[in-house]
């Protein structure tokens, strides 16, 4: 993800995803996935989801920094990070992979 001309690894690790659930105000992880399925998602779970992302993937930042930065492709490429994110977490790995 590019942030600021930057670019940034996002990836939800077992901790990134403990510190996004415990970021939901609403709902549980299972909530989120059936929210973006149903492309009933809000911009508060993009947020959170790319934060969580990003900070999986090494950055220090948090949601009032990420709200200051500007995001390359604009709200929907953040959008469609987010979707790709969770749907890696939550892929059943290929047995034969390995």
């Amino acid at each position: 993800m590019v942030l600021d001309g930057v670019e940034h690894a996002c990836k939800l690790t077992l901790g990134a995803l403990a510190e996004l659930e415990a970021s939901l105000e609403t709902g549980t992880l299972v909530s989120l996935v059936e929210r973006f399925e149903s492309g009933q998602f809000s911009t508060r779970d993009v947020l959170a989801l790319i934060v969580a992302g990003l900070r999986g993937g090494g950055w220090q930042g948090s949601a009032a920094d990420l709200m200051a930065v500007e995001i390359g492709g604009g709200p929907v490429e953040a959008a469609k990070v987010a979707a790709e994110l969770l749907a890696r977490a939550f892929a059943v790995p290929d047995a034969r992979a390995g």
